[in-house]
This record gives C-alpha cells, structure tokens and sequence, in this order.
C-alpha cells in the first residue's frame, strides 16, 4: 500500500507516507526500472483515456479533408490529456462487425468521421460506449452529430458568383449518394431561383470526390458540349473535384480565371496554397469540438447520468476569394 501511494502521481491513494519512505521507494522503482501497467490502471480508474477516430479512407491520393478533421482531433485530445486512435475502414458496410469490436474497453469512445451507414445504427450500435460523429449521411441512434451548412455555403458561393455576372455556371458536384454534395446541389440551384437564372441544361454533374474525378468529369463534359459556349465559371463539389477540372481546362489551353473561373469547397491545405476561390469548411474547427462533445459523452456515461443534448450541431461555412476566380469575359468562348 506504501509503494502504491508513493507511486501514484494522483495522490488519491488512501495510504500515508513519510517523504523518507517516498524516496525509498521511487528510488528503488528506479532502479528496478519499474512502469506502471496502463492496462492495470484503466481497469482500476474504469478509463483508458484514449479515444478512438473511425474513417474510411479511399483511392490513393492525400485525404486532405481527414487530414484537416485530424487536427482539430488532436488539438481537442491533447488539451483533454487524451491519447487519439485512429481505426481505418475499408468501407462503411464493414461498420456493423467492427464498431461493436472496437468497444471492447480499448477506448473510452469514437468519433465517426463521414459515417455512411445503411440504417440509424439502433440495432447495433454499443450504448456503452459514447459516440461523436462529423458530417454523418444520416441520424444515428444516440450519436451526437456535428456537421457544417453545405447548403448554405453553395448557395452563397454561386449567389456571389451570379451577382458578379457569371450566368453559365458548371457545378461539377459530388456522388449523389453523399448528403452533402446533394446538400451543396441545393444551394447552387436554390441560388440561381432567387436570382431568376436557370441553369442552363447539363450544367450539374457528378464526379468521385478527388482530383481524377474533377479531371474526367471535366473533359467529358467539354467533349459532350463541343461547340457550344464555354461555362463562365465552374463550381467543384470539392477543392480536389476543382483542381482536376483546372488541369483540364488548362490541357486544352483556357486560363484560369481569364477565361474560365474555378471554385472549390472545403478549403484545404492544398486550396489554401494555391490561393483557390473556395468555400470554407470549419474542417479543424469540426474535430475539435468532437473531442469536446465526446469528453461531455463520456462523463455522462461513468456518472451514469442522461447526455441532456444537443445532437445535432450545425456550424456555419464562409466564401473565401482568391486567385481562381474573376468576373466572367466579355466576350464568349466556344468550346473547341
């Protein structure tokens, strides 16, 4: 009991010692090399004080969105005295088998990064384990939710965009099976109904989330309409879906922005040092207040107390110019 109360940095051990007995014993620690056991101390204070970040990762390039998610996720841990996991999925579908499994006492909980699952989770879902999730397709049972206004922030993009005269605006947006890229498709349209423009016919189209979706997408649908006048500006579903239209635009030769404007959406590393015009997620913002959340969760859990709310926070995007964008040319382009 003396050496466990000496050793115990805490101080909640119940056992008194003299600072001669302390040194005794750290000394003899030292020698011994002796390490706490973390597994011993979790099961003993009931916390592991690690918690978990689930994603799945696809295709081969960067994922600069994770990335940005991660660090707000950091900051948040490392403020919380907590140690991040991160958990990778190949696919969502896999969630139902290996969520459970991760709640087997390796962490105090998870937050769920972009969760697309086929159900609220209700059936599967560990209630003793607390959850934070970030920009999930849809409610999931007792899952606290955190995501930005996607719909709010196309729409103020291309409101912006028609008020400086852009009329021919391509929307290059994302899946139609991902809540946000449709979110973002209402926007764009509800935009251009307040402005009385309809958008011309084809002018909304899908690609895979990455630069080599931007980069097809964008060389289809040059190929489709040949001929006919070239967009005024294209709005990305995603700064990645932005940059590969750029580099097909500028394989055909047009210039960006002389003769042709790009937006993106998110606001990345990547957007942010090529001084894209895009829209800001608050991507890093978003991680770190999961953290909070889920500490709030986690608390509420081991006192055995209801989480009082809320479950569903929405936090506002912002339009940042840059060097991609500029009014729209005088005179119109036909696309060779």
């Amino acid at each position: 009991m003396a050496a466990s109360s000496a050793l115990n940095r805490s101080g909640r051990s119940s056992a008194r010692v003299s600072a001669e007995t302390r040194e005794r014993v750290l000394s003899a620690a030292q020698q011994l090399r002796y390490r706490p056991n973390a597994t011993a101390r979790a099961l003993a204070n009931q916390r592991t004080n690690v918690i978990g970040f689930v994603a799945n990762f696809l295709g081969e390039e960067p994922n600069l969105y994770f990335l940005e998610v991660f660090s707000g996720v950091i900051q948040g841990a490392t403020a919380a005295g907590q140690a991040p996991a991160v958990f990778a999925l190949g696919d969502w579908g896999e969630a139902p088998a290996r969520i459970p499994a991760l709640c087997d006492g390796r962490v105090d909980g998870l937050i769920l990064l972009g969760p697309r699952l086929q159900d609220d989770g209700s059936a599967w879902l560990p209630r003793h384990t607390a959850m934070v999730s970030v920009q999930a397709d849809r409610p999931l049972s007792a899952v606290v939710n955190i995501m930005s206004d996607d719909e709010a922030g196309a729409h103020e993009m291309v409101r912006q965009l028609l008020a400086m005269g852009h009329r021919r605006i391509l929307h290059v947006g994302g899946p139609s099976e991902y809540l946000g890229a449709n979110q973002r498709v209402e926007g764009y349209l509800r935009a251009h109904a307040e402005a009385g423009v309809k958008p011309a016919p084809g002018h909304v189209v899908r690609a895979p989330l990455d630069v080599e979706g931007g980069r097809e997408a964008m060389r289809a649908w040059l190929q489709r309409h040949h001929g006919r006048p070239l967009p005024q500006a294209v709005f990305g579903g995603n700064d990645a879906i932005a940059f590969g239209c750029i580099e097909t635009l500028r394989s055909r030769g047009l210039r960006v922005p002389d003769d042709i404007s790009v937006i993106g959406y998110d606001h990345t590393l990547m957007a942010r040092a090529a001084q894209m015009a895009t829209v800001r997620q608050p991507l890093h913002e978003m991680g770190r207040r999961a953290v909070e959340l889920l500490m709030q969760r986690i608390e509420a859990l081991r006192r055995g107390e209801p989480y009082p709310g809320p479950f569903d926070i929405v936090l506002p995007t912002e339009v940042v110019p840059g060097a991609t964008l500029a009014a729209p040319r005088r005179t119109r382009l036909a696309i060779a």
